[in-house]
């Protein structure tokens, strides 16, 4: 057992994290701490991190070139692996640091999309993460193969082109033929969400999409709900303590004795600074949020930075084109910051509460049914008896609170959906 742990102790990358502040950023603190988060997400240590304060970022390095040496000197010294700048590099600053520094160099994006790779587990993630990195890569190269150009141009001719240029202009052609093959992948995958999609439209079961920053509770309260009114284990999903546990979106159907059942979705997390490239490659499994009848925003109510985490979710809603959705601010992990007898508390449309603990869901339960259900109509139907199947409909589909067998057929008094009491509008009991 001691031999594995250490062998796994050998395997961790030990890095050094690099941040510029430009103009005192209020929040750069917060930035660096969710660098080093990141860096954990992807099993390194952070020995070291350096710090600078600058007016403007230097265009060439990012870093002034003073703390480029500083930066070579602790990675010599401390015999580091790799280094990872806060934000995202521009191909010559990353050419630039690579060659002074000797050791790989990572940026904020590259890191996310590290992340994602070892994360992805069904085949639409894997090809989106994969599509998400060759579109990160692809500039880089063509800001390399131009910096060449240029040099070949200084010698008087275009077309003497050397090694380096041929194999990256080599690279940069099999990239995109690669990221082409992928677009056709994912637009046949998302031609098959789609089709489910329309299904469980079809169903007129309301949808409701847990939203979120990573790491704010989403997949725990999914669990705990899938636990609570499904009761199969086998339903859970991946739930831990670490940025972006999970990247797939999973749909579950919750299940109530008053047959108001609804569909539930766990979508991947959000985070500031989130690639462009990532939202763009994962566009088709984040849609599943535009189609919702209802988002759960799942805020860690115990982050101090949990407003800043709000306004992060709202504009990746924003570039979604889902704000308009209406929602519940579920303020989780709140027994870390309140007594656990104030939970839960309500307030307008937050609630706070514990989703480990289960304190709240209930109320939660009955805050959700009320915004999905409140278009439901009351009606007393007459159904013939040769329409059977329309009473199992009902029976499975609304709330029945009685049933009487007349000689005409059978009468039902029911709560049910607006398009379900236009559907049987015509069974209608007749007023007397």
């Amino acid at each position: 057992m001691n031999e594995n742990n250490n062998i796994q102790q050998e395997n961790i990358s030990r890095v050094l994290l690099v941040g510029v502040n430009v103009d005192d950023n209020p929040d750069f603190e917060t930035s660096m701490e969710e660098l080093e988060s990141l860096a954990e997400a992807c099993e390194m240590e952070v020995a070291a991190k350096i710090e600078q304060n600058l007016s403007s970022l230097n265009p060439a390095y990012y870093i002034g070139s003073g703390k480029v040496k500083e930066v070579q000197e602790t990675v010599e010294q401390m015999d580091l692996d790799y280094v990872i700048f806060d934000e995202t590099l521009s191909p010559s600053q990353l050419k630039n640091l690579q060659k002074e520094v000797g050791v790989p160099i990572m940026d904020r994006t590259n890191l996310i999309l590290e992340i994602f790779s070892r994360r992805a587990k069904t085949r639409e993630a894997r090809l989106q993460v994969e599509s998400a990195n060759l579109q990160y890569m692809l500039p880089r190269l063509v800001g390399m193969r131009e910096a060449l150009g240029r040099q070949a141009g200084a010698s008087g001719s275009m077309s003497n082109k050397g090694t380096g240029e041929k194999q990256i202009e080599l690279d940069r052609r099999k990239i995109e033929k690669r990221i082409s093959e992928l677009r056709r992948e994912l637009e046949a995958i998302e031609h098959d969400r789609n089709t489910q999609r329309k299904r469980r439209n079809d169903s007129s079961l309301p949808q409701v999409a847990l939203v979120g920053y990573t790491n704010a509770g989403k997949s725990t309260l999914m669990n705990k709900m899938v636990e609570t009114y499904v009761g199969k284990e086998e339903k859970m999903v991946v739930a831990r303590d670490m940025l972006f546990a999970t990247l797939d979106t999973t749909v579950r159907k919750i299940n109530q004795n008053d047959r108001k059942d609804f569909l539930l979705s766990d979508t991947v997390g959000f985070i500031s600074k989130l690639p462009h490239g990532l939202v763009k490659a994962f566009r088709s499994t984040l849609d599943e949020v535009r189609y919702a009848d209802l988002l759960l925003q799942i805020v860690d109510a115990s982050d101090e930075h949990y407003r800043e985490h709000i306004q992060v979710t709202e504009e990746t809603l924003r570039e979604l084109g889902a704000e308009k959705i209406p929602c519940i601010y579920v303020m989780n992990k709140a027994d870390l910051i309140m007594a656990k007898e104030e939970l839960p508390r309500i307030d307008g449309n937050k609630i706070f509460m514990s989703a480990r603990d289960g304190i709240g869901l209930q109320e939660l339960l009955q805050m959700i049914k009320k915004r999905v259900f409140s278009g439901n109509r009351e009606g007393i139907f007459l159904i013939p008896y040769e329409k059977g199947e329309i009473v199992s409909y009902l029976n499975s589909n609304a709330t029945v609170s009685s049933q009487e067998y007349l000689a005409e057929g059978v009468k039902l008094f029911v709560d049910c959906r607006e398009s379900d009491y236009s559907k049987y509008r015509e069974y209608l009991f007749p007023e007397d």
